[in-house]
């Protein structure tokens, strides 16, 4: 037995269970390998400038008579080629409520959605992120309804509570009952449920679980799962007494997972879903080299909205100075807009109160809707502004011009591509869809206002006209992603300096271990024409960004042959640039002399 693994899981279970269990894991290992798991599971490599994913529904693209996998191959197939290098498919099991996170089966696919051979229609032109849903399972799984019969072998398969303990320390991410009483065959018991009474949460203290999920973790790597997303991690494991969020159990579970795939799939990247506070978030990378590849950079979407609905960059830059990685084989997975709404919990400490009152009052203002968790005494706490990320920057209702409201927006994203890390780009984003306020509204779902299915033929229709919002957004995202693939200096193993030149810019440095690729990001979040000055570059108190000096910047988008290059701009080093309002300028380095 590995010793890495057998440590794990005699923290987790004692020594006596470890012993028992190692075996059964061992087996498992086993047998995933003489089946052999694939080149992309087999074959680790790094992380370049070329990696971006797609977050999407499995189901977002629809066409009558098709099955929605395939309409997304297709779709994905004629417009997403050298655009993105892969894609993240939100659960795409059998499922009963929560938009696929209730999850009835880790090991099918929902037959309305397809089969996993149309998963391999998305290879090998992309790489794939599936989710591991692995907190909870819902009310209407077999594995549940076994343990309503009183199955002996699924008795302790999840979490119940008896008599009246004192559950107030735990953390809640939604203002609903922690427990739901379920009728037994064995009496009534009650459930522990930390998302909805449709979402029961599974007892990891029962190493059965755990053998259980990492076959499921292990059959998504096998069918082309390149990236793997653990869901709601941060709650795995429950205590009484505690506050039940990012115990050392949890982190050693994930460690575990970690271990397994180093050993038999080493191409496989895990991803930490944990919308928390910054400095949690952060934990999930560990030491660097044992627990997380990616843990999604929950703080970047708040503070990104804070800085151009106020035009004040200096939030947002203070707090990406902050930001350090533990290891080289660690980044972050930077997003603006998922399949959830803002999360204001990460930007807590970050911002201050009245900041965060103003997000809040903003968003509805732009007819978004704010999601609300329970606190001790009683109080209700907004947690999530629930809003199409394009609509809390221009208020759909206020007829703004598409121009206006596409620029507005690509600056807001060039912020997210400029960044060290991965970017993870939501669907309607990509397209510049508008808010689902009516799919909220029919659903009473609030996250429902920014999860619209788009017809494929009216969406083809809408981005073959030049002047539509789509066009100018899908437009604009591909020119800035093109530039992004052409240098290096956007690899997430490329140094990042965040610079303060002026209250109203946020500006990134981006450049090569060698320095020989510099990229200067200069994003302006307001709607003010800045006059900006660029960096000297010269040894000194910018020494972190200096090595040899360039004799100037040349601006964005520059072509690579020489009569080219001498016709575009080129902007001395320590001279000012002119920004006008809600714009993002990317200038390279031109060689000295």
């Amino acid at each position: 037995m590995n010793t890495s693994l057998h440590a794990h899981l005699t923290f987790l279970y004692g020594p006596e269970q470890a012993a028992a269990v190692a075996p059964r894991l061992e087996a498992l290992l086993a047998r995933f390998q003489q089946a052999s798991p694939g080149e992309a599971a087999s074959q680790k490599r790094d992380l370049t400038q070329h990696d971006t994913l797609l977050i999407t529904y499995a189901d977002q693209v629809n066409q009558p008579g098709t099955p929605p996998l395939r309409t997304l191959a297709a779709f994905a197939a004629r417009h997403l080629r050298e655009v993105v290098s892969g894609i993240h498919l939100l659960p795409f099991y059998p499922w009963s409520s929560d938009d696929g996170f209730s999850v009835k089966d880790y090991f099918t696919v929902e037959p309305a959605y397809g089969t996993w051979a149309d998963l391999g229609r998305f290879r090998p032109e992309f790489d794939l992120m599936f989710d591991a849903v692995f907190n909870h399972l819902s009310a209407q799984s077999e594995w549940f309804q076994r343990f309503l019969r009183d199955d002996p072998a699924f008795r302790d398969f999840f979490i119940t509570v008896t008599g009246d303990p004192d559950l107030s320390q735990v953390i809640r991410p939604r203002a609903l009952p922690l427990l739901t009483e379920f009728p037994t065959a064995a009496g009534p018991r009650k459930v522990w449920t930390t998302f909805s009474a449709d979402q029961v949460d599974l007892n990891f203290q029962n190493p059965e679980v755990l053998l259980a999920t990492l076959a499921a973790l292990l059959l998504y790597v096998r069918n082309g799962a390149r990236f793997i997303r653990l869901d709601a991690i941060a709650f795995l494991w429950k205590e009484i007494g505690t506050s039940c969020l990012h115990r050392p159990q949890t982190h050693r579970l994930v460690q575990l997972m970690r271990t397994v795939l180093d050993r038999v799939a080493p191409g496989v990247r895990l991803i930490t879903e944990t919308n928390v506070p910054h400095a949690d978030n952060l934990s999930y990378f560990g030491d660097g080299t044992n627990e997380a590849h990616l843990v999604y950079n929950f703080a970047l979407p708040p503070l990104v909205l804070h800085a151009m609905q106020t035009g004040n960059a200096v939030p947002l830059t203070r707090w990406a100075q902050t930001l350090a990685l533990p290891s080289p084989q660690v980044t972050f997975f930077n997003f603006l807009a998922s399949h959830d709404g803002v999360g204001l919990n990460p930007a807590r400490g970050i911002l201050s109160d009245a900041e965060i009152d103003a997000l809040v009052a903003r968003t509805l203002a732009h007819g978004g809707l704010i999601s609300y968790k329970n606190m001790p005494d009683g109080s209700r706490l907004p947690y999530e502004m629930n809003i199409n990320y394009l609509d809390a920057l221009s208020n759909p209702a206020a007829n703004e011009p598409t121009e206006l409201a596409a620029r507005k927006f690509l600056t807001a994203q060039a912020v997210l591509l400029s960044l060290q890390g991965v970017p993870g780009i939501y669907f309607h984003s990509l397209f510049g869809s508008r808010g689902d306020r009516a799919g909220a509204a029919a659903s009473g779902i609030a996250r429902r206002i920014n999860r619209e299915k788009l017809n494929r033929d009216r969406l083809e229709t809408e981005l073959a006209e030049p002047a539509s919002l789509r066009t100018q957004v899908f437009r604009g995202y591909r020119e800035r992603l093109k530039f992004r693939r052409a240098h290096a200096a956007f690899a997430p193993a490329s140094p990042q300096h965040v610079l303060s030149l002026d209250p109203r810019i946020f500006a990134i440095l981006r450049e090569t271990p060698d320095g020989n690729d510099r990229v200067l990001c200069l994003h302006n979040v307001s709607g003010e024409t800045v006059d900006c000055p660029l960096p000297p570059l010269s040894r000194g108190a910018d020494s972190a960004i200096s090595r040899s000096g360039p004799a100037g910047w040349l601006a964005e988008n520059a072509p690579s042959s020489a009569e080219q290059t001498a016709a575009r701009p080129v902007y001395p080093a320590g001279s000012r640039l002119p920004l006008p309002p809600w714009t993002t300028h990317w200038l390279v380095q031109t060689p000295a002399g």
